[in-house]
């Protein structure tokens, strides 16, 4: 090779590399200004299937200098992820049409015996709330953070995808086996919320107050929670909590990932996940507990297999 055919070639390099370095900046840069004009005209996008294109849309925004890479990805990991969350929305609408009629009182009386006789939403709204046409700032927070349910699994899911991609097939197995696991729950004990205990005359008068506080936001298409398959299409798919569930499993799985000053903000959410729960008369204290528990069972259950599996194979190899 002589010189000149050295020096075309470290200038294809070259060129090479800078529209590597401009696809990495220009990418990103066009998706939050796209995704910033569409939030602004159509609020922020929550029903799962726009929630999930524009998530896909980022990943590939962030990896077109890896086009194959994004493609394999959203084809083996993505898809099979969204079609058990699919499956889940679809099955969760019938769950109480199976076996068993509507649990009111044991859940309600689980959380009168855990606090000496006192139903703790009832406790809170007769203290915290004053009307839909008065609401308070930890109105508006514990709707948001409720509402962050709906975005954060998927963008949890979408930054270790991204950064973290073993971690990603654990935490896409642990949302799947917590899935299964409230499906199986609400199959067999469906169970009365504390605003429709309070409707059927079984508890003393609570407001389900998330569907009021949402009319005074001005952001979002909070329509889309609404639709069918969402939580509100079963309203006695209640027990266990996955709002808590989930919200739990987030700080498991991205604690060790975080720098230490932000690990109080991200043990904090699980606790006010359960506060914004409670306190709109979503769940009992008890389903947020029960879906606690059921997260470390997923955890540990999911971790505990895939550390076994990784030890076989490597014995396998050292064989």
């Amino acid at each position: 090779m002589n010189g000149f055919s050295v020096i075309a070639a470290a200038e294809r390099l070259g060129e090479r590399d800078r529209l590597r370095r401009i696809l990495r900046f220009a990418g990103p840069a066009a998706y939050a200004v796209v995704l910033a004009v569409v939030i602004y005209r159509e609020g922020i996008p929550l029903s799962r299937e726009r929630l999930l294109m524009w998530i896909l849309l980022g990943l590939l925004a962030f990896s077109l200098t890896n086009i194959r890479g994004w493609i394999r990805g959203v084809v083996l990991e993505w898809l099979p992820f969204a079609f058990v969350l699919w499956a889940y929305d679809l099955l969760r609408g019938h769950a109480d049409t199976l076996l068993f009629s509507t649990h009111v009182r044991p859940q309600l009386r689980a959380d009168e015996i855990l606090f000496g006789g006192t139903v703790p939403t009832v406790w809170l709204q007769e203290r915290l709330w004053h009307g839909s046409s008065s609401l308070r700032w930890y109105d508006y927070g514990a709707c948001l953070v409720y509402v962050s349910y709906f975005l954060a699994t998927y963008l949890v899911a979408a930054f270790l995808w991204f950064f973290v991609p073993a971690l990603f097939r654990r935490f896409v197995a642990m949302v799947s086996l917590l899935a299964l696991m409230a499906f199986a729950t609400y199959a067999l004990f469906p169970a009365a919320p504390p605003w429709l205990a309070s409707e059927d005359g079984q508890l003393e008068p609570t407001t389900r107050s998330i569907g009021s506080i949402l009319g005074h936001i001005p952001i979002g298409n909070f329509d889309a929670l609404f639709e069918k398959g969402s939580q509100y299409a079963n309203p006695v798919a209640a027990v266990p909590s996955l709002h808590a569930a989930y919200t739990l499993l987030i700080t498991l799985v991205l604690w060790r990932l975080v720098p230490r000053w932000s690990r109080v903000p991200l043990a904090a959410y699980p606790l006010l996940m359960a506060f914004a729960l409670v306190y709109t008369a979503e769940h009992y204290l008890v389903d947020v507990l029960l879906g606690w528990f059921y997260t470390l069972i997923a955890f540990w259950a999911v971790n505990h297999l895939a550390e076994r599996l990784a030890w076989r194979r490597f014995v396998w190899r050292s064989d």
